[in-house]
């Protein structure tokens, strides 16, 4: 099928697309100066026709528009470099692999991890010792208390003084800088030494069937990467496990240990006071806590690390060297955080995360879009928009209300002695109006789009055939407008959401609830913009239709009206894009089809595809409704801004 194609050839596909965008753009620059140096001399600031026509200028907004959003969601990058994501992801890797090194370094913050712990833990120190339950303690416990924390402290200084830094720590650290510098060298070395496996060359593209990145390299500059990340990560196991221990530093963490074993069995001064009893024992936690926060941390003298900081910092400069053009892509096409690599992938952290490219959001409509139902097309069992067979006997239900036939004379039909039930006419007319017979079916169209447009189209049918004659008596009549007036006002200023729930709850979760909230907000609408409207006829064309020998009927015809259809037609469009948001937010509190129902499943489940294929649905319809009434404002009040 063609749309498996284009779903396998999507990268493709997206470069051919971001070329004629990128034409189109400079073309109808190019053509509308031209055309603007023709029109300048003719045309007049405020002039109604001065903004006719123009749609070369409509093609560059939507071009810029395609552009931009190519760009922003990596669209650009999967196109025309769709290796950059595979290689920059073994660059990741590298970064992974070096964090514990550079998070223990200054490299890529203010202070380094072992002057924050000294600083932190030394005023912790402080603030214990002036806090000091004595009552807590007996005099010798409080002795041994302080020298305890004395000790701590002794021990973050020793670790802080490059003297008490032993030969074997000296030599660990040595290999370890040897050990980056190599890497270095490595980096600097081409990449043609290097090859994919065949595993790795077997994995789906990056911006043609999948949406995640490539894990394994596929390129000789990626397995570089990917090799020398592997290399990198035993380093940094290695670092990791040196410690800065001298031997007085050993003693003196041994001694301290055994004090505080012994302080935490010694009772209290008061064992009869719980309160002295748990104030000595959150002491001994706290103090506890941030000795063995010292013994387990890796702190070196900042004399100590500046070989490591320099070897790091050199390597840092190494792959900025060996990314080559690749640091160029990746700082002008991909926008954001960039590639990621987290334990079990590579993932995009720009605004590709929830901006997905074009091109994966047209493979998700053309899934939508598929009738077939039993091969994935459709959502949750719904067709995006199709056909169906529509009883006619269904229509009639819904129309005529079951209310109608118990008004009518007569009874309902009972069950004679033997149990046979013989229906009156009552009956039949019940059955007539709940849908029950069989009247014939005709072709109508079905799903989640024809859903919405439903209920938004009933909604305003009912709100124009009875808002604007309304409207209009209240814009003649004293009486119509004093009584109607607090009415309408009243729920009018209450946003449409806060009415939902309330008549959700009373109409349910079917189409009758969201058909009667639409056409709230379509009423007040439609009154406002009739009523507004036939006030402001000119009385001068009332009295000159009196004079003719007008009746009230032939000027409310021919005089209020069209001199209100402006306004009419202003309400309409503007009713249809308040009905329209207002009818997505109820088909998400409440529903089983339409748009919004799509989009509130989609956001439980972050498919941010999903999430974009209804909103440009919402939009296109929109702009539908829009062009619909701009043509039908063309064509019912051509006189408009022309006098």
């Amino acid at each position: 099928m063609v749309l498996d194609w284009l779903s396998d050839n999507r990268a493709i596909v997206a470069a051919i697309i971001i070329l004629l965008l990128v034409g189109a753009f400079l073309w109808s620059v190019l053509f509308g100066i031209r055309q603007t140096r023709l029109r300048e001399k003719d045309q007049v600031f405020g002039d109604p026709e001065r903004t006719v026509g123009g749609w070369f200028w409509a093609v560059c907004g939507v071009s810029v528009l395609l552009l931009v959003w190519f760009y922003f969601s990596w669209g650009a990058a999967r196109a025309f470099f769709p290796q950059a994501a595979n290689e920059l992801c073994q660059v990741g890797k590298l970064h992974e692999a070096l964090s514990p090194v550079t998070s223990s370094l200054a490299i890529k913050s203010r202070y380094s991890k072992s002057k924050t712990l000294l600083v932190r833990n030394s005023k912790q120190l402080e603030a214990l010792r002036a806090r000091l339950p004595i009552e807590a303690f007996t005099v010798s416990d409080a002795a041994r208390v302080k020298i305890v924390m004395s000790n701590t402290q002794r021990l973050i200084n020793m670790m802080a003084t490059p003297d008490f830094v032993g030969a074997e720590t000296m030599r660990e650290i040595e290999d370890v800088n040897v050990g980056f510098a190599n890497i270095t060298n490595a980096l600097a070395t081409p990449p043609k030494q290097w090859m994919a496996s065949e595993k790795a060359l077997a994995q789906p593209s990056w911006g043609i069937s999948e949406p995640e990145i490539p894990l394994l390299p596929i390129s000789a500059r990626g397995a570089k990467f990917d090799t020398i990340a592997t290399e990198a990560a035993t380093l940094s196991k290695k670092f990791l496990r040196i410690r800065n221990l001298s031997p007085a530093a050993k003693s003196l963490i041994d001694e301290t240990k055994m004090m505080i074993a012994a302080l935490k069995k010694s009772p209290s001064a008061n064992d009869g006071d719980s309160k002295l009893v748990k104030a000595r024992a959150a002491y001994m936690k706290a103090v506890d806590r941030i000795f063995k926060r010292i013994d387990d941390a890796t702190i070196f003298p900042s004399e100590v690390m500046y070989g490591v900081d320099r070897a790091v910092g050199q390597l840092f400069r190494a792959v900025d060297d060996a990314k080559g053009g690749l640091g160029v892509v990746e700082s002008l096409f991909f926008p954001g955080a960039g590639i990621v690599k987290s334990r079990t992938q590579c993932t995009e952290q720009g605004s590709g995360r929830w901006l997905p490219k074009p091109t994966d959001v047209v493979a998700t409509f053309g899934r939508l879009a598929n009738p077939d139902l039993e091969n994935g097309g459709g959502y949750k069992g719904t067709t995006l928009l199709w056909w169906k067979w529509l009883n006619i006997a269904d229509v009639v239900g819904f129309l005529i209300p079951d209310g109608l036939v118990d008004m009518l004379p007569g009874s309902y039909g009972t069950h004679g002695p033997d149990g046979d039930f013989q229906p009156h006419y009552k009956d039949r007319l019940l059955a007539f109006a709940q849908g029950d017979v069989y009247l014939g079916a005709i072709p109508m169209l079905d799903g989640h789009i024809w859903d919405s447009l439903f209920r938004v189209l009933v909604a305003m049918g009912f709100g124009i055939l009875v808002g604007v004659p309304l409207g209009i008596y209240m814009g003649v009549s004293r009486f119509c407008k004093s009584f109607f007036d607090p009415m309408i006002e009243l729920y009018r200023p209450v946003p449409p959401l806060a009415w939902a729930p309330l008549i959700l709850t009373i109409f349910g979760i079917q189409d009758d609830g969201k058909i009667f909230l639409l056409f709230m907000v379509a009423f007040a609408i439609m009154v406002i913009s009739a009523r507004t409207g036939a006030s402001g006829t000119q009385l001068s064309k009332i009295r000159a239709s009196h004079s003719l020998g007008a009746t009230n009927n032939q000027i409310l015809r021919h005089v209020i009206l069209p001199n209100a259809l402006p306004e009419i037609l202003t309400g309409i469009r503007i009713a249809i894009g308040v009905c329209w948001g207002t009818l997505v937010a109820a088909e998400m509190l409440a529903g089983t089809t339409g748009i919004g129902f799509i989009e509130n499943v989609a956001r439980t489940v972050s498919n941010y595809e999903l999430i974009w294929v209804t909103i440009l649905i919402m939009g296109l319809l929109g702009l539908m409704f829009d062009l619909i009434m701009r043509w039908a404002i063309s064509r019912l009040i051509p006189w408009r801004g022309k006098g």
